[in-house]
């Protein structure tokens, strides 16, 4: 099956619907066959039977449903003779390892992965490496000595202070806030709050913000509404939740919309238009943000494409052209950005649709 090249704009939910279904049915019917990872041709020159796999954090989940949906397509249109989709139901530390040595062995040339832990798949990497594959990393790094390149949603100190500055705004500058999070091991997760944490504390504008709590919710919907419950209980005088993951913020914000907090308690962080769509119209919460998930998934395919054709090789300083997101250079620590966050807010939420 082969998917049509399209612009992305954004309106982009009936595609972006579509791509998903395709992206899992498509994993699921993939078999062996692939070309050995190691078979490329002269360095520079196109490999016109190349094959790409994503392995993402977990399958099923709204986010990484458009991330894929991004990268299948661009995918196609970058080259790649055969995409898939491969992964975890859930999102513990070494859940993906199985699926890097089955990739491994059908000799795929290109592994693009969004790390649950950034040393545990480290070995299976490099067996991976080894044989031949080339190694992309995106949406959550690996050790960078486990990849060629990482595809970054955003600067992640951006990501961090834009989520720190909406909850200041949203509780007048003071008071407790608390985050709620994806895994405790999750590498872009954890380092913007890193990031938070440091502006709250050397910024002299959020002097009365304290954080009280950091809970993790294991990009489970269930166990993301019970950790907001449980912030409430265990922090009475609670004035915001920060929760940087799509899972996280949309169970609080369904826990808070039917709750006595609800107007009371601010929530902000990262989450989809889709999903945050009505919270935001009955007011349970105001603002929050997120880039555009597609282009990640796009610009890691061509990532990929550009690594596996030899016309790359991850040295800072290299440029790859992303299809109609334009040229993209990999800058220090192999990391190449996709764009800048969104704030979504009553005022513009209806003008996204993903």
């Amino acid at each position: 099956m082969s998917i049509p090249r399209t612009t992305h704009t954004k309106r982009v939910g009936a595609l972006t619907a579509t791509l998903a279904a395709a992206a899992l049915a498509l994993s699921a019917c993939a078999g062996g066959g692939a070309a050995p990872a190691g078979s490329e041709g002269a360095s520079g020159s196109a490999k016109a039977d190349a094959t790409i796999t994503f392995i993402p954090k977990q399958l099923n989940n709204p986010y990484t449903d458009v991330v894929l949906g991004g990268g299948k397509t661009a995918a196609t249109a970058a080259g790649f003779a055969t995409a898939n989709v491969v992964g975890p139901l859930e999102a513990s530390a070494s859940s993906q390892v199985t699926f890097i040595n089955a990739e491994t062995q059908a000799g795929t040339n290109a592994i693009v992965i969004a790390a649950n832990d950034p040393d545990a798949v480290c070995s299976a990497l490099d067996e991976a490496r080894t044989a031949g594959a080339k190694i992309v990393a995106f949406d959550s790094d690996t050790n960078p000595e486990c990849r060629d390149v990482f595809i970054s949603q955003v600067v992640a100190k951006d990501v961090a202070l834009i989520q720190t500055k909406l909850i200041s705004e949203q509780i007048g500058g003071a008071g407790e806030i608390a985050i709620l999070s994806a895994t405790a091991n999750a590498t872009n997760q954890n380092e913007w709050i890193k990031f938070m944490e440091e502006e709250l504390k050397s910024n002299p504008d959020y002097k009365d913000i304290k954080l009280v709590a950091k809970v993790y919710g294991d990009d489970d919907d269930a166990k993301s509404f019970q950790e907001a419950q449980g912030l409430m209980q265990a922090h009475p005088n609670l004035k915001g939740i920060i929760s940087p993951t799509t899972v996280g913020i949309a169970a609080t914000a369904r826990y808070l919309s039917t709750s006595q907090y609800k107007g009371k308690v601010a929530l902000t962080g990262l989450g989809l238009p889709n999903e945050m769509r009505s919270f935001v119209k009955d007011g349970t919460v105001s603002e929050f943000a997120l880039w555009d998930p597609a282009q990640l998934g796009e610009v890691a395919a061509y990532a990929a494409k550009a690594l596996v054709d030899g016309t790359i090789t991850g040295a800072v300083g290299d440029k790859f052209t992303a299809g109609d997101l334009g040229e993209r250079t990999i800058e220090d620590g192999g990391i190449v950005i996709v764009g800048p966050p969104t704030v979504f807010n009553k005022d513009n939420i209806d003008d996204y649709d993903f």
